[in-house]
């Protein structure tokens, strides 16, 4: 991984990595105020709401089931008070007929509200997940700077994944037993209000400690998925740098920590999975021990008279299902917690605001673009540097068509520059305009299409060689991309593989090598057809001969183009209209090399010491 001024950062395991590891863990949890019940839920309405017509199937077919389920018991009375209390063989066989017509009744109404409440549930996910991945895409670099990608793919993944199972299962379970604890509460009232009441008030017994110990359930599920996002974190930051690790021979360091990580996940883990089983066996024994208490009472009515062996039996069904509702919910609800954790964090991210964002109303860039730039007394510090400025009252501008070159030691702010071009950052102070429209009020996505970038280290993805050349420009044709191909010298090697421009490159495109990648990706650039070319260290991984015919083809590319070029060979230096030479923030010459060289100043150093032979 790099820094934001482009420097590379190892990764290695060193001693104390473990109490480093627990505070980075307490981040998360510390960014996030906790609360103590399911209102994070309320976010997945509105994508609940976009498929009303699912969700009130469900319902429908919800409802029709439960009433089928709480009929079955009426059934079974029938069963026993008209069947076997009469002895007529007709009566038990027309009662069993009508169990059985309520029971059929019961598979349809169940499979249609399991169809509606799934494919509910799929729709929700697909959808929550296009909107979180949508939305990440937005955000700037300052958030990325704050947040590890790691944890951002956690909840794109586990947090996404948990609320597929609350939204595809548990909420249909959740929601079933509430109307099953709610229709034989009321249907047991009508059957014995005597016994009913007896019910009343051992519900909130029972209750009761449910929702208290769902409070700590929540607490640790969004503890355990914090710790597992920390540790996806590391495990992402070290394979992004494997080369770094098994070059210093830090696999077993790098694993040992990985693995800390995840025995503090686990551990987590443990804990919420305790307090669930401790929480569910608590409701069940006070559900059953209720139910003991009202069969007691229920036969000793039937004893005097009060009530048939029906009644009874029908009581005792309703107060089983009722009190498995109420299990089932004592269940659940760990679930429902655990999924308003995750809510939480998916709502965090989503309800993250990038910095840099178009305006209400934003000004239009004049058509066609020139790509005339200017930077009037910028002064820009990266968010967490405040007090260490990368560019400093610095002052510049480009002439449309102009080529310039940006010079100067390490950390002078050049790479700064084109990201401020990019509006990947706004400056705290001065203005950055181009064709005259000051950044901050146009639409970045209008900006940036007037804009190729080629970096030191440009990323490639994963599909072949033409679909990497294409993610330049998506309309661009099959002969636009083998143009720009032949333009960046890549049309070579590209043909040599075994598919030719369709070979799979791989992911990131290693299968190329660090030459054949950076041609690649000059590639992109040249279809983009944009007015202002940006390349930063473009040619550094190309060896002598391939640098000077990629700089033929450069040189050709930046004919009529805006171009700003940050590179410390001189080849480059010398093609460039003006070459600005940058320290400490500011410009502090700038001149043709002849000019600049006969100063003897920073330039004249730097050419000496950088250049070598070729500067004299």
């Amino acid at each position: 991984m790099t820094d934001v001024h482009g420097g590379d950062i190892s990764v290695e395991g060193r001693p104390g990595a473990g109490a480093e590891l627990a505070q980075g863990m307490s981040e998360a949890a510390a960014r996030r105020p906790r609360r103590k019940d399911i209102r994070p839920l309320a976010h997945l309405l509105p994508f609940v709401r976009a498929h009303i017509g699912d969700a009130l199937a469900a319902g429908f077919f919800l409802l029709f089931s439960t009433s089928a389920t709480l009929g079955l018991t009426a059934a079974f009375k029938t069963v026993i008070d008209k069947g076997f209390a009469t002895g007529a063989a007709s009566a038990v066989n027309g009662a069993f007929v009508g169990l059985g017509a309520v029971a059929l009744v019961l598979a349809v109404a169940t499979s249609l509200r399991f169809f509606f409440i799934t494919r509910l549930g799929e729709r929700v996910v697909a959808d929550l997940r296009r909107a979180l991945y949508g939305h990440t895409l937005t955000l700037d670099p300052a958030y990325f700077l704050k947040t590890r990608t790691g944890e951002v793919l956690s909840r794109l993944t586990t947090d996404v994944t948990i609320i597929e199972q609350l939204v595809g299962t548990s909420a249909s379970v959740a929601v079933r037993n509430i109307l099953s604890l709610v229709g034989g509460l009321g249907y047991m009232a009508v059957v014995s209000p005597k016994l009913a009441g007896f019910i009343v008030l051992m519900v909130p017994v029972i209750l009761a400690p449910m929702f208290l110990m769902g409070r700590r359930v929540r607490k640790l599920s969004v503890t355990a998925q914090d710790r597992f996002a920390d540790a996806v974190g590391y495990a992402g930051e070290s394979l992004d740098a494997l080369d770094t690790v098994q070059a210093f021979g830090r696999e077993k360091a790098s694993d040992s920590r990985f693995g800390e990580a995840v025995e503090m996940a686990y551990q987590a883990s443990v804990r919420r999975i305790t307090a669930r089983a401790v929480m569910t066996a608590v409701v069940i024994v006070l559900a059953f021990g209720g139910i003991t208490l009202l069969l007691w009472s229920g036969a000793h009515l039937v004893l005097s008279g009060e009530m048939t062996a029906g009644t009874l039996a029908q009581f005792a069904l309703l107060a089983m299902m009722t009190a498995g509702s109420i299990g089932a919910l004592g269940e659940v609800w760990g679930d429902v917690q655990k999924a308003s954790g995750a809510m939480e964090r998916i709502a965090e991210l989503l309800s993250s605001r990038p910095g840099i964002a178009a305006p209400e109303k934003p000004r239009t860039l004049p058509q066609p673009a020139t790509g005339a730039v200017a930077f009037e007394n910028v002064t820009f510090a990266y968010p967490g540097r405040p007090d260490l400025p990368a560019l400093n009252g610095f002052d510049l501008t480009v002439r449309a068509g102009e080529t310039v070159a940006l010079v100067g030691p390490s950390g002078a702010g050049k790479s700064t520059v084109l990201r401020l071009l990019l509006r990947f950052y706004d400056p705290q102070a001065g203005v950055v305009t181009l064709d005259g429209v000051d950044l901050r009020d146009a639409d970045p996505a209008e900006v940036r299409q007037c804009m190729a970038l080629v970096a030191q280290d440009s990323p490639l993805f994963s599909g072949s060689a033409l679909d990497n050349i294409r993610f330049g420009r998506a309309d661009a044709t099959e002969q636009e991309a083998r143009d720009a191909a032949e333009a960046a010298q890549a049309t070579g090697f590209l043909e040599a593989l075994p598919q030719g421009f369709d070979t799979p490159v791989g992911e990131r495109a290693k299968t190329l090598s660090g030459g054949q990648r950076q041609r690649l990706a000059i590639a992109r650039a040249l279809v983009r057809q944009a007015p202002i070319l940006l390349l930063d260290e473009a040619t550094s991984a190309l060896d002598a001969e391939n640098e000077r015919l990629v700089q033929q083809a450069l040189h050709a590319a930046m004919a009529g183009r805006t171009t700003l070029v940050i590179a410390h060979r001189l080849a480059t230096v010398l093609k460039a209209d003006r070459i600005v030479v940058m320290e400490d923030g500011r410009v502090v010459e700038q001149g043709t090399h002849a000019e600049l060289s006969a100063r003897g100043g920073l330039y004249s150093r730097l050419a000496k010491l950088q250049f070598g032979v070729e500067a004299a």
